[in-house]
């Protein structure tokens, strides 16, 4: 049994049902696991040991009496701290929020809840979710599985870790930088961003409890597995409308067309031309293009016309500053946060680079929003949006870079890094190839393509089209075989 805690959670299931494997056993062997490595990661900041005992001793009883729970049936999860679950703490790594017990689960939860799963335990992350390393105030920082000189990526570092470890085959995360997707691509595992509006967001901070609910657009749940079964099963019992999210459309999911690897037609961008990634990035997703070119698909490099990255990312700045600004306290600790975020983002990294990525260009905005503002920025955004989707129409997906760098060692919040002797700015590093299928919704899947020349993991990004989370899900599992799939860290 010393394998069950890398078996992906689809498995897992069918093997408790099968009665080849009881929900108290699966639940031991990921204690142990979490026991034995959790200390060094710190991938899961609050354990439910007790409570997971007594609901997984439920589900061997429900078996035994011939109930079946769900498609997750005694499978325990983790659930990235930002979510709220009844009676079980839910910080977001921030200090006011430390001692918060929520009345209710976020709808992402009770869904998971209702399908049979156990939560095992929170996962740690960046407060709030503003960073691209998981560090908070609370808890203490997230290492990377790979190399725990390395940050497993943010804001949800801890559910990347926790799944790569094999502490959880599941998590859930939020994303609306690249949350998922880049500590997917860090932490060599896999990561869903649907497409936005797709999945309900209620119960999920940053909207600090009791404060209106502002993040309407751009911000979405993701998943995070070991496989694309797993994504593809998570995203499927998320995936539904919500009453308490009225703005969730009732769209059922997307049927995939079933196409042969060889009948896909697939664009692919090497890198933007404004920020060049590490060499090691750019070698990987070359050996990608020539796999998938040996196996006979269509492979293109693409790039859709008019793409002005500058102005996509000034668009997105403007985005985040109207939707982020009445959705945390106005308070002493949090203005001097965000003021460090933005000076060290106008300050650090080569000066070309910081232009694009440089947030004090919408420090008027942030403190000084206007509705007609906040509408001509929903109205520019609706116009990006639709150029996409016309620009998407002749490709079945498009594969990019998920950030500038892998994996990067850990270091003050927000300041820059270095690619390839050349110094970038932290948000510009991160979120230059994430951001803009934010902006325009589309919905992107990470798979783990290889590892840099010091065994870190590299990723690569797949956007597919919007509403079509299935089909795209459906196109990475024939890329995925191609390219062998999830390995995992050395020594676990």
């Amino acid at each position: 049994m010393s394998n069950l805690v890398w078996k992906p959670a689809v498995e897992l299931a069918q093997m408790i049902r099968d009665r080849q494997l009881s929900a108290i056993e699966l639940l031991d062997a990921l204690l142990k696991q979490i026991a034995q490595h959790n200390s060094k990661l710190n991938a899961i900041c609050t354990l439910d040991e007790e409570n997971a005992r007594i609901r997984a001793k439920q589900a061997d009883e429900a078996l035994a009496r011939g109930e079946n729970w769900g498609a997750l049936h005694g499978v325990p999860v983790t659930i990235k701290d930002i979510f709220e679950t009844a009676g079980l703490r839910t910080t977001a790594g921030y200090i006011p929020l430390k001692d918060y017990i929520p009345p209710q689960d976020a709808t992402a939860v009770a869904r998971l809840k209702t399908a049979g799963a156990i939560v095992l335990g929170k996962t740690n992350m960046a407060e709030l979710a503003g960073d691209y390393q998981s560090t908070n105030s609370l808890f203490p920082r997230v290492n990377n599985p790979w190399n725990v000189e390395y940050t497993a990526g943010g804001s949800s570092g801890g559910s990347a870790a926790a799944v790569a470890a094999g502490l959880s085959p599941l998590d859930i995360g939020n994303d609306i930088a690249g949350s998922v997707r880049q500590p997917a691509h860090f932490c060599g595992v896999y990561g869903l961003k649907p497409t936005d509006r797709r999945i309900s967001t209620a119960g999920m901070i940053p909207e600090v409890p009791g404060m209106p609910y502002c993040l309407r657009q751009m911000m979405t749940v993701g998943c995070f597995a070991r496989s694309l079964e797993d994504l593809r099963l998570c995203f499927s019992l998320l995936a539904v409308a919500d009453p308490r999210r009225p703005d969730v459309p009732p769209i059922p999911l997307d049927t995939p067309s079933g196409k042969s690897l060889q009948d896909l037609k697939i664009a692919w961008t090497e890198q933007w031309e404004e920020v060049p990634v590490a060499s090691d990035i750019r070698t990987a997703m070359q050996q990608v293009i020539e796999t998938l070119m040996q196996s006979g698909v269509q492979v293109h490099q693409w790039l859709p016309e008019g793409f002005d990255l500058s102005a996509i990312l000034n668009l997105y700045s403007r985005m985040a500053a109207y939707i982020n600004r009445y959705a945390q306290p106005v308070d002493r600790y949090n203005f001097q946060r965000s003021l460090k975020l933005i000076v060290r983002t106008a300050t650090q990294g080569d000066k070309k680079l910081r232009s694009l990525g440089n947030f004090s260009r919408v420090l008027p905005e942030l403190l000084n929003p206007s509705l007609k503002g906040y509408f001509e920025a929903l109205t520019e955004r609706d116009r990006f949006i639709a150029q996409l989707d016309t620009a998407l129409e002749s490709w079945d997906v498009w594969l990019t870079p998920v950030a500038a760098t892998p994996a990067f060692t850990h270091r003050p919040a927000w300041n820059a890094i270095e690619v390839d002797g050349r110094t970038y700015p932290h948000g510009v590093a991160n979120g230059a190839y994430t951001m803009p299928f934010n902006l325009s919704g589309h919905p992107a899947v990470v798979i783990p393509i290889g590892q840099t020349t010091n065994g870190l993991p590299i990723g690569m990004q797949i956007v597919g089209k919007r509403w079509k989370e299935m089909e795209l899900l459906a196109i990475a599992q024939q890329i995925d075989a191609v390219m062998g799939g999830f390995r995992s860290p050395p020594d676990y």
